[in-house]
């Protein structure tokens, strides 16, 4: 079976259900914060990384031998339901534009933690070392752009956000 349909629900949770529950939504999550020195390298990094993994899905295939394709599916559903949640929350933020509810009571950064989830079981179904590594590129530049969305909301929000990061945890 084509691993690129993997992605399947990637497209339509991001695109779709954003778009559903509210249009100013995937605009909101078009916006990357603003980069400065490594965190440039990052990004450009981020964004590689992210399209090798999704043109990468559609020369592989889904490995349906146990319990390696049974783990995989745990950790690709997993990331489904973060990347749902998320969503979700994302598109309601509050009324100064923050997110502090839903999945976002426990970690500032759901949507990434959704992805990272997402993506690794994707390739532990295809059994790919190389789109294993991918992931874990993808997630360390990642990190670096959760920097600059922090440094971003710290002068967006202010003290809002300071309180915000002393309740809720980067990650889970």
């Amino acid at each position: 079976m084509d691993a690129f349909l993997l992605m399947i629900p990637f497209f339509f949770i991001r695109f779709t259900l954003m778009q559903v529950i509210n249009k100013e939504a995937i605009s909101r999550a078009a916006v990357f914060a603003p980069r400065q020195g490594k965190e440039k390298a990052a990004y450009l990094f981020y964004q590689i990384t992210n399209i090798f993994i999704m043109l990468y899905l559609l020369f592989l295939k889904i490995k349906l031998d146990r319990p390696t394709f049974l783990i995989g599916l745990i950790f690709y559903v997993l990331g489904i339901t973060v990347l749902v949640f998320s969503v979700i929350a994302f598109a309601k933020p509050d009324s100064t534009g923050l997110n502090r509810k839903g999945i976002y009571h426990y970690s500032r950064n759901p949507m990434y933690v959704g992805y990272f989830l997402y993506f690794l079981g994707s390739a532990i179904i295809t059994r790919s070392i190389l789109l294993t590594l991918a992931v874990f590129m993808f997630q360390l530049s990642a990190h670096w752009i959760i920097l600059s969305e922090e440094r971003w909301c710290l002068n967006k929000f202010k003290e809002d956000y300071v309180d915000y990061i002393r309740q809720v945890r980067r990650y889970f």
